[in-house]
């Protein structure tokens, strides 16, 4: 399954989506806030939301993964 990696150090503030939604290409999938910014990650493609893999809140580093599409 294909997983969106965070592309930068910082703090998960929202998700924008549900697992079972369906996105597009370049449609935000969360918010992480970095140095007082928030920056939405969005999909690389479109496809399914399976699963976060963080929750609102966490601190994330730069590469990790975040959300598994389908």
């Amino acid at each position: 399954m294909p997983t969106l990696c965070s592309p930068l150090a910082g703090r998960v503030v929202a998700h924008c989506t549900a697992p079972d939604d369906s996105v597009s290409a370049g449609d935000p999938l969360l918010i992480v806030e970095s140095m007082k910014m928030e920056i939405p990650v969005e999909a690389e493609a479109g496809g399914t939301v399976v699963r976060y893999l963080v929750e609102v809140g966490a601190e994330v580093a730069e590469g990790q993964p975040l959300v598994e599409l389908r």
